[in-house]
């Protein structure tokens, strides 16, 4: 069955993610086999370093944990068929809406989007996750150039300044607060906007720089917050 094939591959990436961490592979390092070995199968970065974290503290199970007053079933073949007949029908229903009807679990309906059905939402609608044909172009004109690729790290929010300032500083005030029209968030947006003194700017590009120098001295390997010690 689909359901227990694909269940069966992110077992096995699983096993793939200990045997790096016991092998002193880097996270990172183990995101980029597990892409060559498992390509579009591959899974999402952030369950990657989910799992090589709890390999590094100890874990051995490759399995989920039961998780109480649902049960631990919640992945069978009859409920990834039906999420997938629900998103198939509306691409614009929220997870909540699918779990509530399928009386499974908020983490388990979103793991059968991502895991299972390999769904990522796109301007709030549901599609499956493919790799750009323009890529692959590129990739094919670049290799038979034998040009060299510089490497860029992977998108982090840490390293986007939107993420990990401006957005928070704009939903923060808003929380709560509701708006009939789109014309009124744009103008509440604009206020706030307007309402960042230039100092707070300023803080932002010189946390920029440290997050930088974290990616750098960490060579873009997963750390926990500001465990990375700089030298002023």
């Amino acid at each position: 069955m689909l359901g227990d094939f694909l269940l069966l591959k992110i077992m096995e990436q699983r096993v793939c993610i200990n045997f790096c961490v016991k092998n002193g592979i880097k996270c990172s390092k183990t995101l980029e086999m597990l892409t060559v070995a498992y390509g579009e199968s591959t899974l999402s970065k952030k369950n990657v370093y989910k799992w090589y974290k709890l390999f590094q503290e100890g874990r051995e199970n490759v399995n989920d944990e039961p998780r109480s007053g649902r049960p631990s079933t919640s992945k069978t073949d009859e409920n990834v068929q039906e999420v997938k007949e629900i998103v198939l029908k509306n691409r614009r229903i929220t997870i909540r809406e699918i779990a509530d009807d399928l009386n499974i679990s908020f983490g388990s309906c979103q793991s059968i989007l991502t895991d299972v059905l390999g769904m990522t939402r796109v301007s709030a609608k549901f599609v499956p996750k493919l790799r750009s044909k323009t890529s692959l172009l590129v990739s094919s004109f670049l290799a038979k150039n034998n040009t060299i690729i510089m490497p860029q790290p992977p998108y982090s929010p840490d390293l986007a300044p939107c993420d990990f300032f401006l957005f928070p500083k704009l939903k923060r005030p808003m929380k709560g607060r509701r708006f009939a029209t789109i014309e009124e968030i744009k103008a509440a947006s604009l206020e706030e906007l307007k309402a960042i003194p230039k100092s707070a700017f300023q803080k932002c590009f010189d946390d920029w720089k440290k997050h930088w120098h974290k990616c750098i001295v960490s060579e873009g390997d997963y750390f926990e917050e500001d465990n990375i010690i700089l030298d002023e």
